[in-house]
């Protein structure tokens, strides 16, 4: 078995937008359903993939979306969607630091995104970690555990 110094798993079905997105929709459905459940058989279609929404959300509580892993002087970002990890090397980092992730209360779930010259990985939560290497490069890192993720990379940096 593989030693980690830290490991954390971030799920998609947690964040809070796409949650909230699926919620308000599955309301919709069953608000439809309600007001034409007298007057038309066809609002039990409505119920239907309302109960469907439900079981979907539930259904991705459980999907990974992101692992950070760091290991042997690396910082290993494996994502469910992607055949590709991505692997940041502690030794080309220059400074970390813990800060607030966005300034959003909602935020969509990225893997990799190239923004603004940062990459970005966010599933869920308000804190992150933000790493620039020596060429410049800004990693932003979401995470739930954001300080602990800090505390490690830095110790190691040092």
């Amino acid at each position: 078995m593989e030693k980690y110094n830290f490991i954390e798993k971030q799920y998609l079905g947690l964040n809070k937008i796409s949650l909230s997105r699926r919620m308000v929709l599955a309301i919709f459905c069953f608000v439809i359903y309600y007001l034409r459940e007298n007057q038309e058989k066809s609002g039990e279609l409505l119920f239907f993939l309302g109960i469907f929404i439900l079981i979907i959300s539930f259904i991705l509580v459980f999907v990974l979306h992101f692992e950070t892993k760091i290991k042997n002087g690396s910082i290993i970002l494996d994502g469910l969607w992607t055949a590709r990890k991505v692997k940041i090397d502690l030794n080309s980092i220059n400074k970390c630091e813990r800060v607030q992730y966005s300034k959003f209360f909602l935020n969509r779930s990225v893997y990799n995104l190239h923004f603004k010259g940062t990459i970005r990985f966010y599933t869920r939560g308000s804190n992150a970690v933000k790493l620039t290497d020596k060429d410049g490069q800004v990693y932003l890192v979401g995470s739930q555990k954001s300080e602990e993720l800090a505390r490690i990379i830095n110790t190691t940096l040092q």
